[in-house]
């Protein structure tokens, strides 16, 4: 083992977890204590404010200026109190990461002193420069203006020694430059669509929410074997590396105890996630080794999006505490899991009905059975959009592999719920509807109480997936913005749904009772979607995706290619009428992701060719010589033995030689398919060259791998996985 390789890996050996100054208090008693949530609206305002604040968020009434101040004023307090000395407006761009820039609160207090100062108008709207950040040419370099503004439905809230306060962030001329933006259009449009549904059942019901519950994935390294990997820091993935011969075959690392060092890492992780109002729930070794999961309670899907992009910037931040480094990409490693976000996602009203759980009457079943078959339309009608949704360059290699979805939309229902759907077709459309709940089910141990089986059972290759009360949105990757899927998501259901009951209108208005008209509507949907949408089989079989194309569900697998579905004339007129998105802001999108798609494979590519040329192949030649002199000190005792009692050592000299000549062709080759790729000026195009420079970084790193298993361990220069795999 080389000595560098040495002494990383003995470091990473040697580390032990980190006390944790765990508070005194119970979780429950912090909870919140860094956001400016309702108490601290109701005790840092006056009544007058906080009324005006609350039915800004609730009901979304705007606030003048005059209440702005008052606001203001009152986090200035909170925020003092806690040594807060700036401020930040903290957004996201299409960067896949937040943004923030901080200003101090100090000002002149025209009294040759300085004063601490914030305003309604620095808590309402600030002004990044545009021109910076990915806009798709909406914003060129001489046009740098844009705008940060408040989104008061997601809380205030401190980080170190800043208030930071969630915004969206628009154009100039108007545009989105975020994911924030349409997110919040996307949940509108989704209110705006379901509540007359749910009104037809429950006049009570005033708003209707989105929610999400997301499980994030991710993998640990130790910091000192990331250092000695430069594809692990460039890229966030290996670029090579051969299989270490135990790997997770055994299924040892899921679910077993959580390696010391890393449970004081995620209790730092809870801890940061509580004072920050997280609420994180579960947390658990993962299938893949070194690989983990955390996950809060589900809630509403704005404010969980960004809880979701606070806690991976604080996961980034505390891994380097413990001596780690946190992985978010969703194959940094070849032949093992890689690591997605599920998005488990559903709809709910004021009243605290959850509109994807069965009921519990006929009439709380119909409401399901709506709601339920209407996000089954969406899925089917809007399959290769949602696709497009979590569509990247990275998420490409987990898709398909190692428990990760195939990348077709599909929807699991299990067979409770299929059930249902077929015997809805055969009964008249004034039957009431029946759903069987949870059952017990003895496991013929006396000691062991009877334990409740669901109606639906899980299926892990379906990217789309039924489960009891919400759907799994399993595809969306570990790196992604969760609100690109979720905006596509809400706007596509809501797109359905007012569809939807305007057929429903048209049937009551013909002289049918609401129960009559709502079944004779959606049996023929029913009728569309049963044998199309609906798959509960093995996502990963040859026969599934030969059925899936069959079927008319999109099977594309060229991550460009994909994105092209967002500018698709049926799905531009779906987010121009749900008011999600103009024309223009789709197709500055497409021109972004088709960058960053370039951008990402470009880095690969040189990271792989400066790799294979300074690290791999000198290593491979420097043994390669070894063996050369042994060949000769052997040729020189033994002039008429040698090529046998050298056979071993002359394989392997022509081995490498083959192989390392195999790499320097291909890094070539690929270079000046680079240099072809690197003068197209249409970021399509560009995107569709960089697709197959991608493809082509696979057959460079075959001859690596091999190389790795027969180049001295000593002078091999990499972690390996064996190494990178295990350290705790």
């Amino acid at each position: 083992m080389s000595k560098l390789r040495f002494d990383v890996v003995q470091d990473a050996f040697k580390k032990k977890a980190v006390a944790v100054d765990t508070p005194d208090a119970r979780p429950s008693e912090y909870f919140g204590e860094l956001v400016f949530n309702r108490e601290k609206m109701h005790k840092y305002l006056d009544i007058k404010t906080y009324n005006a604040l609350i039915d800004c968020i609730d009901n979304g009434k705007p606030l003048d200026r005059e209440t702005a101040d008052h606001v203001a004023a009152g986090m200035k307090t909170w925020a003092l109190a806690h040594g807060v000395t700036h401020i930040t407006h903290w957004f996201q761009p299409l960067t896949e990461g937040t943004a923030e820039k901080h200003d101090s609160f100090m000002d002149y207090d025209n009294k040759g002193g300085m004063i601490e100062t914030f305003d309604g108008k620095s808590l309402a709207q600030q002004e990044p420069d545009a021109s910076s950040f990915p806009s798709g040419g909406i914003r060129a370099t001489f046009e740098a203006r844009g705008y940060t503004a408040w989104d008061p439905t997601s809380p205030v809230f401190i980080q170190d020694d800043t208030l930071c306060i969630p915004t969206v962030f628009i154009a100039y001329t108007g545009e989105a430059l975020d994911y924030k933006t349409p997110l919040k259009k996307a949940l509108k449009a989704v209110n705006d669509a379901a509540l007359p549904i749910c009104k037809m059942f429950d006049p009570k019901v005033k708003k209707v929410y989105s929610y999400l519950g997301w499980e994030q994935e991710y993998f640990l390294v130790d910091e000192d074997l990331y250092a000695a990997r430069p594809d692990l820091m460039l890229t966030g993935r290996t670029l090579m590396g051969h299989a270490s011969s135990k790997n997770q075959q055994l299924d040892d690392h899921y679910f077993g105890a959580i390696p010391s060092r890393v449970m004081a890492f995620m209790r730092d992780i809870e801890i940061a996630g509580y004072k920050l109002g997280i609420p994180l729930k579960t947390r658990h070794n993962e299938v893949a080794p070194n690989q983990f999961e955390l996950a809060p309670i589900f809630g509403e899907t704005n404010l969980s999006n960004d809880q979701n992009q606070l806690i991976m910037n604080t996961m980034n931040a505390v891994a380097r505490k413990h001596g780690f480094v946190v992985l978010m990409h969703e194959k940094p490693f070849d032949g093992i899991n890689g690591s997605g976000k599920h998005n488990n996602w559903s709809l709910g009203t004021d009243t605290g009905t959850l509109l994807l759980a069965p009921g519990k009457d006929s009439k709380g079943n119909l409401q399901f059975v709506t709601f339920f078959v209407n996000v089954l339309a969406a899925v089917q009608k809007y399959n290769a959009l949602l696709k497009a949704s979590i569509a990247s360059a990275t998420n490409a290699h987990r898709l398909g592999a190692n428990e990760a979805p195939p990348a077709i939309v599909s929807a699991f229902l299990g067979k409770t719920m299929t059930d249902v759907l077929h015997k809805l077709l055969e009964v008249p459309s004034d039957t009431p509807i029946e759903i069987a709940g949870k059952k017990g089910k003895s496991v013929g141990l006396v000691e062991i109480p009877e334990i409740f089986i669901d109606n639906t059972d899980r299926n892990r290759t379906s990217p789309f997936a039924f489960t009891g009360n919400r759907f799994e949105f399993r595809a969306v990757g570990s790196s992604a913005n969760c609100a690109n899927a979720m905006t596509t998501l809400n706007a596509a259901v809501a797109d359905q749904l007012t569809e939807f009951k305007a057929a429903v209108d048209k049937e009551m208005a013909a002289g049918k009772s609401m129960n009559i008209a709502i079944m004779d509507t959606l049996k023929p949907i029913i009728k569309k979607i049963i044998n199309v949408i609906c798959f509960d089989g093995n996502g990963y079989s040859d026969e599934w995706q030969k059925e899936a194309k069959k079927r008319g569900l999109d099977v594309e697998t060229c991550v460009p290619q994909m994105f092209k579905a967002f500018t698709e004339k049926q799905n531009i007129e779906m987010f121009t009428r749900m008011g999600v998105y103009t024309e223009k802001e789709l197709e500055a999108r497409n021109e972004v992701r088709w960058e960053i798609y370039s951008k990402k494979v470009q880095i690969e590519a040189r990271v792989m060719g400066l790799m294979a040329i300074n690290n791999i192949i000198p290593a491979a030649l420097a043994y390669q010589t070894k063996l050369l002199d042994n060949i000769a000190k052997i040729k020189e005792l033994f002039p008429n033995k040698y090529q046998q009692m050298a056979k071993v050592e002359i394989e392997l000299v022509e081995k490498i030689s083959e192989r390392v000549t195999d790499i320097h062709d291909k890094v070539y080759a690929m270079i000046e398919a680079r240099k072809v790729a690197n003068k197209i000026t249409d970021e399509y195009e560009k995107a569709m060259a960089y697709y197959k420079i991608a493809e082509s970084l696979f057959a460079i790193r075959k001859p690596i791998d091999k190389l790795e298993e027969v180049v001295d361990n000593d002078m091999w220069p990499l972690p390996k996985y064996r190494e990178l795999l295990f350290i705790n």
